[in-house]
């Protein structure tokens, strides 16, 4: 039985109905999806992540999507609940709301709001804007945390995540965080390697842009991930995971270059701006969700986008 360190979590995307609201039917048909045995064994549930359109939800909308997850998992897999709101207050009622709901964890994401917090962050300089933040969190409910460690600004060597100072001072002061997304370029990833494999106890290391299996794989550096990929491509993803544990390298480039699976990813992570919409595009293509609605202010599907993943698609699962 793997532990909740080294499990493979999706972050769900969530459906809409026309008029809006969430498609709870639709939403249950999905986590059942999640569970079939195959990928039950090796993962995890990741409920209201970015890729389920969390900073547009209520409260009352939150609490709802975590308790459908944990209705649904029914002890058979790991079910994490994200935690967002604009102010730490919320944050921590947020968190509170998944825990009463049955959570078996916490997927946090930085403060947001402000130009000090969004576009101004120096993370290297400043790492207690989220630290402190995740203190209280931690205080109030003691739930193990995966952390998204998106930085509003971040030195170019790191891309889009926090700098492995700021991530080894908040690991090093929240024993709770047994996972740290890997949301960095690619220097910054091999970088965050070698900072998290030095911490004084394990931190794992969570592969999330599926475009990078390949690579993690290779390096011996995939822990589990925290990963929209999953909604999309998770038959071939468990393919070429596995050839790589089983050592079949051959297997695992057939599966990545002839398989189609690299183009896939590559496509669907070129636009950072579509990332989102792109997720749920491809799993309404591959009918796990009946729309590719989003919630405003998120993008609508382009058609051109529709027709690129419907023929990526095809390959893939050929």
């Amino acid at each position: 039985m793997r532990d909740l360190a080294h499990r493979y979590y999706t972050a769900a995307v969530l459906p809409f109905e026309e008029s809006g609201r969430i498609d709870e039917a639709a939403y249950r048909k999905l986590i059942r999806y999640f569970l079939q045995e195959r990928f039950r064994e090796v993962g995890g549930i990741i409920a209201n992540p970015e890729a389920g359109e969390i900073y547009y939800l209520t409260r009352e909308e939150k609490r709802r999507v975590v308790e459908i997850a944990v209705d649904e998992a029914g002890g058979k897999m790991t079910v994490f609940a994200g935690v967002f709101d604009l102010t730490t207050e919320g944050c921590v009622e947020c968190a509170r709301d998944a825990k009463a709901a049955g959570a078996d964890g916490l997927f946090l994401l930085p403060p947001a709001g402000c130009i000090d917090l969004v576009g101004a962050w120096n993370a290297e300089k400043y790492p207690e804007y989220w630290l402190d933040q995740i203190r209280v969190i931690d205080a109030a409910v003691n739930l193990p945390i995966i952390a998204h460690p998106v930085a509003g600004s971040s030195n170019p060597q790191w891309g889009l995540g926090i700098p492995g100072p700021a991530a080894k001072l908040i690991c090093e002061a929240v024993p709770n965080i047994i996972g740290w997304k890997m949301i960095y370029n690619y220097e910054g990833q091999r970088k965050m390697w070698k900072v998290l494999r030095a911490l004084p106890r394990p931190v794992s290391i969570l592969a999330a842009g599926g475009g990078l299996f390949h690579e993690f794989l290779a390096h011996d550096m995939l822990d589990g991930t925290a990963s929209g990929s999953w909604n999309y491509a998770l038959e071939p993803m468990l393919d070429h995971i596995e050839a790589w544990r089983a050592c079949d390298v051959v297997k695992a480039r057939r599966v990545w270059v002839e398989g189609g699976l690299r183009d896939l990813h590559e496509f669907i992570y070129s636009d950072y701006s579509r990332l989102h919409v792109r997720y749920k595009i491809a799993a309404w293509l591959r009918g796990l969700i009946p729309s590719c609605r989003t919630r405003p202010p998120m993008p609508q599907a382009k058609p051109e986008e529709v027709e690129t993943l419907r023929r990526l698609l095809a390959t893939a699962a050929a």
